[in-house]
């Protein structure tokens, strides 16, 4: 079984909301072999900026699911979409 690669864009509630602290507790809050391999701050629109976050698991059924609602459970998280995923 090989590895997947996701990249999500996180959006945060507000522009109050410490983006180094939000990754910080995504990192912590993701399921058992998910790892947080990079992250990026990217400008949104006046003055928001949305967390874009590379995650790498096992590809298994379900696992995306799985990380996307470990992300959007984390207080200060808005939304959290997949904008890329690959085999790795």
């Amino acid at each position: 079984m090989g590895e997947v690669g996701l990249q999500y864009r996180v959006l945060p509630e507000g522009l109050e909301v410490d983006l180094e602290k939000l990754r910080s507790d995504i990192e912590k809050a993701l399921p058992e072999g998910a790892k947080l391999r990079a992250s990026e701050q990217r400008p949104l629109a006046f003055g928001l900026k949305a967390l874009h976050v590379l995650i790498v698991m096992d590809d298994k059924k379900g696992g995306a699911e799985q990380v996307e609602a470990a992300i959007t459970g984390v207080i200060g998280v808005q939304s959290a979409e997949i904008v890329e995923m690959g085999l790795l």
